[in-house]
């Protein structure tokens, strides 16, 4: 007999206002145009007074709750993936805790920047495995807002806010790659490369700061870790590309995800797509995304999906799982 953690519920949560990019043309020297090129962005939704990253949570919580048919006291924990925290402690998943009037188990924050949903998933996938938890809420949240540098037109037109959810939970299978569940993960990280995308702000400097990168490194080693740790997570599962049915990507730039799908070998076909109506919002970006592929029909019961993301730190890594 073998654990598996089996997707029981998404659910996920967008602010109402939504941001053209002809907006930016206002106050910046860019063009619709101009930002579609470079990143296949054509809008995105930006959180407004009063929406927190907690608030985004605990949204998309309620929802993968109601999609998995369970309340809150059926949850033995909350991991929260997210760089925007709305304090710097308590964490924000102990607030989504209270919000949802959770009385039983435990909740924290999992802070790898963009690939904080893929390591969040693949510490509750091991809490599920060791027994330590049964059900497991795994939620990616962002307001990404609050860290850009609105003069910068090189970042700033790239990012939006959000929420999604997303339930795990223990069921026996039989071992082999035909189970349903988290079939491998692969997580990795190179301090090295941590100025190529940082917030040049924090604790150390007394401010929030803004959002700071190398554009072309970062393009450089995404497509080629992002490919790499797909093919390693697929090969720890004992399965190949050609076993894939969707590639659920972190949601940052429609040039990366065509460059690492082609290394793969699989087409724009094989890929949920939804960067260009939400942007990069960051760790928000996968959960989202599974949400809104199962809405629209795209992902169904028994297909093999692989997640994969990379973020500051540099951190990045992929999962593969049978929904």
């Amino acid at each position: 007999m073998t654990i598996r953690a089996v997707v029981r519920g998404v659910g996920h949560y967008l602010p109402a206002r939504v941001v053209e990019n002809s907006e930016f043309a206002v106050s910046l020297d860019t063009s619709d145009e101009w930002i579609r090129s470079r990143s296949g962005i054509e809008r995105r939704h930006l959180a407004e007074n009063g929406e927190t990253t907690s608030s985004m949570a605990l949204a998309a919580a309620r929802a993968a709750l109601a999609d998995a048919g369970l309340q809150p006291d059926d949850l033995d924990a909350i991991i929260l993936a997210t760089s925007t925290a709305d304090f710097t402690f308590p964490a924000a998943a102990t607030m989504v805790q209270d919000g949802l009037g959770m009385t039983r188990g435990f909740a924290f924050d999992v802070q790898a920047v963009c690939a904080g949903f893929v390591f969040a998933l693949a510490n509750a996938n091991g809490m599920i495995i060791s027994g330590q938890a049964r059900r497991v809420l795994v939620i990616g949240a962002e307001t990404f807002s609050k860290l850009m540098d609105w003069t910068d037109r090189s970042t700033c037109v790239l990012f939006g806010d959000g929420a999604g959810a997303l339930i795990l939970e223990g069921d026996t299978g039989t071992g082999t790659s035909a189970d349903r569940g988290i079939l491998s993960t692969d997580l990795n990280s190179d301090g090295r490369l941590r100025d190529i995308l940082h917030v040049d702000g924090g604790v150390s400097t007394g401010t929030i700061g803004h959002l700071r990168m190398q554009g072309p490194e970062v393009f450089r080693h995404a497509v080629e870790k992002l490919a790499k740790t797909a093919e390693t997570a697929l090969e720890k599962a004992g399965l190949g590309a050609a076993d894939v049915d969707w590639i659920v990507p972190h949601q940052a730039n429609l040039r990366i995800i065509k460059a690492t799908a082609a290394k793969l070998g699989l087409g724009l076909d094989k890929v949920v797509l939804t960067v260009q109506d939400h942007g990069n919002t960051s760790a928000a970006s996968i959960p989202l995304a599974l949400s809104v592929g199962k809405a629209r029909g795209q992902i169904k019961p028994g297909n093999l999906v692989v997640i994969e993301a990379i973020g500051g730190g540099l951190a990045w890594g992929s999962v593969v799982l049978r929904w």
